[in-house]
């Protein structure tokens, strides 16, 4: 990949020069088209063209719902291509503006996530293992330590985690059967998803986004798109409850920052700030120690002992036996509480 990138920056550099001689450089950064000949996007286009390219293929193979879900898959790194474009384009956002300004890719992925709903089909694991990739493309939703995410490199690796129990489901069920030839469809598809992410979205990332992406500090400004809610007709029935936070909705972001953890994390967040840990218990008298306190003892009472042996019970009732059969066995039975037995030869 990193020969081909090469080679791909090489004819930028001749096409931006021939461009400066003719004076086509002024008159595309004036009108904002010059995004497809940076670096970083022609990158990514590589990366469409040699992985998802891959994923692709393999999808015509096997057709249905398999196709289906690759097509969005395309739709969402088409769409985040256009989001990169824009993204030196335009100024850093607030959290609701950025929740805007994703709205593009959010959409995709909710068009995703609907094909993995109702009847589950023979194809479940190849949907939900694309559906819960395209979780990684958030990584560019990265704004900085306070936004709660990981960095966009980690986030990447994070996020395809999500899918991979998915995905080597598919591949553990292709490798069973791998005796019947559409079944290698399968097990080159579910390869080229998982390369596609890693390494080929986070070396992507690596090289040009480690930090998140660059917004532009003199271009348009993000804002979030204005509610109005409709008053409801009368006799109308109430509307539906509002659907639940999207994937880079910014109440989200502030929830994730704003609440405090739980868990190991909140224990490690204690320790890390600085504080006294032991400030807040109390400490422990000699009379509260289970060893010293009077209601704790472990002796056993001989009223209760004898309570437990004084009362056997018997499954069946009938006289006491004390006999020899046959003149070789004694048959004792029923001689509860007696003592002064003697069995002689």
């Amino acid at each position: 990949m990193e020969e081909k990138l090469i080679q791909r920056l090489e004819s930028a550099v001749g096409r931006l020069e021939s461009l400066s001689l003719s004076g086509g450089a002024a008159s595309a950064a004036a009108s904002g088209d010059d995004g497809p000949l940076d670096p970083s996007i022609l990158a990514y286009e590589d990366l469409i063209r040699q992985y998802l390219g891959r994923v692709s293929a393999a999808a015509d193979k096997i057709g249905g719902l398999v196709l289906d879900v690759t097509k969005v898959l395309q739709q969402a790194f088409a769409v985040q291509k256009d989001l990169l474009i824009q993204v030196k384009q335009t100024k850093k956002p607030d959290n609701a503006g950025l929740a805007e300004f994703l709205k593009p890719l959010n959409e995709v992925i909710s068009k995703a996530n609907a094909l993995t709903e109702g009847r589950r089909s023979d194809f479940f694991n190849h949907l939900k293992s694309a559906v819960d990739s395209l979780s990684a493309l958030a990584w560019i939703a990265y704004t900085g330590k306070e936004c709660g995410m990981s960095m966009p490199i980690a986030y990447v690796e994070e996020s395809w985690l999500m899918a991979e129990f998915y995905n080597n489901k598919v591949l553990c069920i292709s490798v069973r059967i791998c005796i019947k030839p559409k079944t290698q469809n399968h097990l080159e598809w579910a390869k080229a998803l998982k390369e596609l992410y890693l390494p080929g979205l986070r070396d992507y990332v690596k090289s040009f986004y480690p930090l998140g992406p660059v917004w532009s500090s003199t271009g348009k400004a993000v804002s979030a798109a204005p509610s109005k809610p409709k008053a409801p007709a009368p006799g109308a029935p109430a509307p539906p409850p509002p659907p639940s936070a999207s994937l880079f909705s910014s109440e989200t972001s502030q929830a994730s920052s704003s609440c405090p953890k739980e868990g190991m994390s909140a224990v490690f967040q204690e320790i890390n700030s600085g504080k006294p840990v032991t400030t807040g218990l109390r400490k422990v008298t000699d009379d509260m120690k289970t060893k010293n306190r009077a209601d704790r003892t472990g002796i056993v009472g001989t009223q209760e002992k004898e309570s437990h042996t004084s009362s056997p019970s018997f499954s069946k009732a009938g006289p006491p036996k004390l006999e020899l059969q046959m003149g070789r066995k004694w048959a004792v039975e029923k001689q509860i509480g007696k003592k002064d037995l003697v069995i002689s030869d």
